[in-house]
């Protein structure tokens, strides 16, 4: 990286996808465009000499992936504020945000190929290699229950009783129709390779949540608590985890975010794992964007 960065490159039209971040457009360019595509941020400054050699690999790869992610730089000295809520402890740090969240960073300039590998480990391909969705679903299409969802995954799962893949859309069915057990045994059975799935952590968020009703006072006596103390953020929660569970995401979902409004530490800052946990599990695309878009505003 030049102690004056270009933004574009020869090889392609790097500049599309890059672009300086500060606190001003942070929320909007990085938080919520990550709803959409993902976005690399590159923590650098001009008098760091690490920096100099990662920054060209970043802007290299951004034009070879061709819109597969965006590179979002931010100049320490400019935005100190900004690096230290994200820890920042040395440069070039670069971390990558998907759906609205961090998840997953590195430190120092490594070489392109483990930067490749760093992408490809968050299935973010170069444009060219990224398949499009087998099936698009109309938007007037009747949404699909979860015992059709069970009853689906059970067939296709008789005709390729081997497919992994299959095993873990089963188990996730299995467990919205509250057949925790299997669903259970299906998920400590997974091979290594499919721990990251998605689907996967969808399944181990759900199963918590239905794990943890037990401990949970009935939604009429959480209801009086908070009445009583409108800051009872063990009842808020509580009573977040049943509405969840019980079908009304929304609600739930406000519960988390009036939590993380009032005290974002509270309980090891459960409420944004709460809510992490729940955008893996909704099926909701326009509530859990907008739930993200409120959370990010909170945090940030």
């Amino acid at each position: 990286m030049n102690s004056n960065p270009k933004l574009d490159s020869a090889a392609a039209p790097a500049d599309s996808y890059i672009f300086e971040a500060g606190e001003a457009n942070f929320e909007t360019d990085v938080l919520q465009a990550s709803l959409q595509t993902p976005v690399l941020v590159d923590f650098w400054a001009t008098w760091c000499g690490p920096c100099k050699t990662l920054g060209p690999i970043l802007e290299k790869l951004a034009g070879e992936y061709a819109g597969a992610f965006r590179l979002a730089k931010i100049d320490c000295d400019k935005e100190q504020q900004l690096a230290g809520m994200f820890g920042v402890r040395s440069i070039p740090t670069v971390v990558l945000i998907q759906g609205g969240q961090i998840v997953d960073a590195f430190s120092g300039a490594l070489p392109e190929s483990q930067v490749r590998e760093f992408l490809k480990k968050h299935q973010v391909e170069p444009a060219a290699r990224i398949e499009a969705p087998a099936q698009v679903v109309a938007d007037n299409a009747p949404v699909e229950t979860p015992q059709a969802a069970l009853a689906r995954f059970e067939q296709a799962l008789a005709a390729a009783p081997d497919d992994a893949g299959l095993k873990l859309d089963l188990a996730l069915a299995k467990a919205r129709t509250g057949d925790t057990a299997n669903a259970q045994a299906t998920l400590d059975a997974l091979p290594v390779d499919l721990a990251e799935d998605d689907r996967a952590k969808a399944l181990a968020a759900l199963l918590a949540m239905q794990q943890s009703i037990a401990a949970i006072p009935p939604a009429a006596d959480l209801l009086a608590r908070i009445e009583r103390d409108p800051r009872d953020f063990e009842a808020l929660d509580g009573l977040g985890v049943r509405k969840l569970l019980g079908g009304d995401a929304a609600d739930a979902m406000q519960h988390w975010l009036t939590i993380l409004g009032a005290d974002r530490a509270w309980n090891e800052g459960l409420a944004r794992k709460r809510l992490l946990d729940a955008f893996r599990i909704v099926h909701d695309d326009a509530l859990v964007s907008a739930t993200r878009r409120k959370m990010s505003s909170l945090l940030f």
